[in-house]
């Protein structure tokens, strides 16, 4: 490519109008299509120690997104305490936080440590996020939300 007055130009432009969307502040929960948890039941995790994909019947709206459920119960749950079952870091994955970044997460990559919900970007990564949790946490805390500017 020769580099003249219009192609320098054109790639100024170019990079203004990404400029404007690639730095646009992420939304506090990571919803994939709208979705947290890919549609898995956030309460779930904790009452049956395993991920349970939620249904579309049993929905809520909460900090920007929706929420699916296995069960009213489970929504009612929720709906009573979304603090309590919503994951930390909105879902993101929460070593990326902890090294100063967002990722998305796997589901089936999760922990409970002190009764929050913490999800990974891959079982593999929840391995590396174990191997120190406390200090993981520290940091993704110093982090968080700062992450999404």
């Amino acid at each position: 490519m020769t580099l003249n007055r219009r192609t320098l130009l054109g790639l100024t432009a170019a990079t203004v109008a990404l400029g404007s969307s690639a730095f646009a502040a992420k939304p506090p929960v990571f919803a994939d299509g709208g979705v947290a948890i890919n549609g898995y039941d956030p309460v779930a995790y904790f009452t049956q120690s395993e991920p349970v994909k939620g249904d579309a019947a049993f929905t809520s709206e909460w900090n920007g997104a929706s929420w699916q459920f296995s069960s009213a119960e489970t929504k009612a749950m929720f709906d009573a305490d979304p603090e309590k079952y919503a994951p930390h870091y909105g879902g993101y994955c929460a070593y990326a936080v902890s090294k100063g970044y967002t990722a998305t997460t796997d589901p089936d990559a999760w922990s409970i440590v002190d009764d929050k919900l913490y999800l990974n970007y891959s079982k593999t990564v929840r391995a590396l996020w174990r191997r120190n949790e406390a200090a993981n946490i520290a940091k993704a805390d110093a982090n968080w939300p700062s992450v999404l500017a």
